[in-house]
């Protein structure tokens, strides 16, 4: 059981179609992870929901955006993280 909110590097990194990103939550709360494109625009939501506590981990299925650097934002109460993937078709 994880004992602080946590973000993994998402893997493989780069990546082609898809990739998994990981998590880690000391206690049950909402959580939130969207992609972003370069831009900063949001692409997709992948998990806006109440989540319990533990190692968590999401697929993100990107085969319908094109190749390039996107971002993930995770948010679980006030913490607040952001990385960098690269998709290679």
């Amino acid at each position: 059981m994880p004992n602080q909110l946590s973000l993994e590097q998402n893997y493989p990194n780069p990546f082609n179609s898809s990739t998994t990103i990981e998590y880690g939550l000391a206690e049950a709360g909402r959580v939130r992870i969207a992609i972003y494109d370069l831009l900063g625009r949001r692409v997709e939501t992948l998990i806006d929901e109440e989540i319990q506590a533990g190692r968590h981990q999401v697929m993100w299925h990107a085969s319908g955006y094109s190749s390039g650097v996107y971002f993930y934002r995770f948010e679980a109460g006030d913490f607040t993280d952001t990385k960098r993937m690269m998709y290679l078709k």
